[in-house]
């Protein structure tokens, strides 16, 4: 495209700040304009020739910056907004207005900031709340082409944006959530993760980590910067289930008890077993201090007080097959034999470790059938083969266990495991099940 001369842009500019002003007088003196069509009419004529001339023109697109265009633009859609009308005119005003800051940020870093520093969080916000289905479209297209990493890094440093500004409605906030994680750009900073999630609710982080729990599910091939960030998220939350694992307790108290920072654990948890079973941060976990211990701690606390009252953590095997429960925290144990499983996958340290914190017993006597964890059993039989997988102490212990009647033969035989002796010493081996 051809470069446009600089006075049509001057003129243009002298068009929309002509009607900004016609604009903030109606407001100021409380009474209606006199042709508020024509304004508006002229408003959209304005950006559609501007959103025409700077499509693949990095040369218009520079000249509109530095003439004000950007801020100028952007303060008439927020004068437009307060406008209480959903005439078509209004509408087409808007929409227009938004295709240009979408066309002039478009391949020009220097117009994204631009928009950037004076749009987010307002215009933004705004917009997003719209009903008309353009204006967001038309929104999301703005706010995609701006994002950047520079720019999202900018919500969690000290000279950048508020990350309070953020919290105004929760629909846009949930949306925003969204809107982030699909572009793949909030899971690009771990510091706006960090930042966003401190501010939440117990109620938005769940939708937070559920939205976490998808990205990470995906089995696309990741390169080594995208598996650093991701080891960051894994740190991150981590340390945030050690933190507040104890939370999962208050469940006990009644049967339809849901506590929200309970609730937070749970989905904690299920993210967490979710990056244990990607190789590259299953390695960075189980190297984690604590984290092992954490999970074998959080499973004893769990059992024990299954057994001390009759609670969600209790084992049944009573339903009758039609029942279905809905308790938030089912298959809660099973996960967490799942996730201890995973720490040990081919780590000799953490077997010992498990091990030394009488783990062994403790995943043995969970691998009877409970209603209120599905498939507590298969994850049992999965740790147990973890543990003893070149480890001659931990297959002793469970010999041991078995010959003395602590373990359950026909559990280890579920396992496709068996007790044997050879000269005078008790030993663990796998044997084929017969057909």
């Amino acid at each position: 495209r051809e470069m446009a001369k600089e006075s049509i842009f001057r003129d243009l500019l002298e068009i929309l700040m002509s009607a900004s002003s016609e604009i903030e007088q109606a407001y100021k003196d409380s009474c209606e304009l006199v042709d508020l069509d024509t304004c508006l009419l002229l408003i959209a004529e304005c950006f559609r020739c501007l959103r025409n001339a700077c499509v693949d023109c990095a040369k218009n697109q520079h000249v509109m910056r530095n003439l004000g265009l950007i801020s100028t633009s952007v303060h008439l859609i927020k004068l437009l907004h307060g406008i209480q009308i959903k005439e078509e005119l209004l509408l087409t005003a808007l929409r227009c207005s938004l295709q240009f800051l979408g066309n002039v940020a478009a391949g020009n870093g220097d117009s994204q900031n631009s928009i950037w520093k004076c749009a987010f969080p307002d215009l933004f916000l705004t917009c997003l709340m719209y009903s008309d289905e353009k204006i967001v479209a038309y929104c999301c297209m703005v706010l995609f082409t701006c994002l950047n990493s520079a720019l999202i890094r900018c919500f969690s440093t000290p000279f950048g944006v508020n990350v309070d500004a953020v919290f105004v409605a929760p629909v846009t906030l949930l949306f925003f959530f969204r809107f982030l994680i699909v572009t793949d750009h909030l899971l690009k900073c771990p510091e706006l993760v960090k930042a966003l999630y401190a501010k939440l609710s117990n109620q938005e982080r769940v939708t937070l980590l559920e939205l976490i729990m998808a990205k990470v599910s995906e089995k696309n091939p990741v390169t080594s910067e995208e598996m650093n960030v991701f080891m960051r998220h894994a740190d991150f939350l981590a340390g945030c289930f050690q933190e507040k694992r104890e939370a999962v307790l208050k469940l006990t108290s009644a049967a339809g008890a849901e506590d929200e920072e309970a609730l937070v654990t749970i989905r904690l948890l299920d993210v967490l077993c979710e990056m244990t079973s990607n190789n590259g941060q299953l390695e960075h976990l189980q190297a984690l201090p604590g984290f092992l211990e954490t999970a074998i701690d959080t499973l004893r606390l769990t059992h024990l007080a299954g057994k001390q009252a009759v609670n969600i953590f209790t084992a049944t095997h009573a339903m009758t097959g039609q029942e279905e429960i809905s308790h938030p925290a089912v298959g809660f144990k099973s996960h967490l034999i799942r996730l201890i499983g995973n720490l040990c996958y081919k780590n000799k340290e953490n077997q010992d470790k498990v091990y030394e914190l009488d783990g062994i017993p403790l995943i043995l006597d969970n691998c009877s059938i409970d209603d209120n964890n599905p498939f507590v059993n298969q994850w049992a039989v999965y740790a147990i083969r973890n543990l003893t997988e070149q480890n001659e102490r931990n297959q002793e212990l469970i010999a041991q266990m078995e010959e003395k009647g602590l373990a359950d033969n026909c559990a280890l035989e579920s396992m496709g495991l068996e007790t044997e002796k050879r000269d005078d010493k008790l030993i663990l081996r796998s044997v084929r099940k017969k057909p």
